[in-house]
């Protein structure tokens, strides 16, 4: 694999994930019209509702792909995306459920810095230029909780009604977790195909590069967002 062929698979595997940092948080207007004027229980639209988010969410995405980038074996893998599964539940279902507001584009922003974060990691920068490595499975809670945030400032937005709200959450939250198995699933088939290649440690580091300058364009975004709108 020369070096043109591996920067086209890292740009591939990152456009997979990433989806448009346009449209890929946006809701069309038929799930919107759903939220605003649904009254009681509606498990499996938001199951749907809630798979289809994540599935576009870049954001979430990507940095499950610097979770999982180095892990081989499928137990770690289901251990670390339990840790960041607990985190975001526990904050969406209590952000929403408690009214706890949290300015959108502050969430967003940290979610970013995640990205930054593991994709720094990655790159080997905590024991480089730090010179400790940090309890990863610590982190990957910490920011899940985060990106259980980002998902409640989603839902908040669309005042729904209390009248079934646990049975729609719960439903939502099965959902993320659908849809991250299924957006997971190929981004693995992608990492363990490079990992045939001897140019397995340049697409490593090409890959989480990526990650870490995908992460800062986001956190301009959204810091921009902040201070502007």
């Amino acid at each position: 694999m020369n070096y043109k062929n591996l920067f086209r698979f890292a740009l591939a595997l990152l456009l997979i994930v990433a989806g448009s940092a346009v449209f890929a948080h946006g809701v069309d207007e038929k799930t919107k019209a759903f939220l605003v004027g649904n009254e009681g229980a509606a498990f499996i639209p938001f199951l749907y509702i809630g798979a289809k988010h994540m599935i576009t969410g870049y954001d979430h995405i990507l940095f499950l792909v610097g979770v999982i980038f180095f892990l081989y074996r499928p137990k770690d893998i289901l251990i670390y995306v339990s840790f960041f599964t607990l985190g975001h539940s526990l904050t969406l279902l209590l952000g929403v459920l408690g009214n706890i507001s949290i300015n959108a584009y502050l969430i967003d922003a940290i979610i970013a810095f995640s990205i930054v974060y593991k994709g720094f990691d990655n790159l080997g920068g905590f024991r480089k230029i730090v010179g400790f490595q940090p309890n990863m499975k610590a982190a990957v809670l910490i920011f899940g909780l985060f990106h259980g945030f980002g998902l409640t400032s989603k839902l908040q937005d669309f005042e729904m009604g209390q009248d079934g709200l646990l049975a729609n959450l719960i439903g939502f939250n099965i959902g993320v977790e659908i849809g991250q198995f299924i957006a997971l699933s190929f981004v693995l088939l992608l990492i363990s195909a490079s990992r045939h290649f001897e140019s397995f440690k340049r697409f490593s580091t090409l890959t989480n590069t990526l990650l870490m300058t995908a992460g800062f364009v986001l956190i301009g975004y959204q810091l921009t967002g902040y201070f502007t709108k």
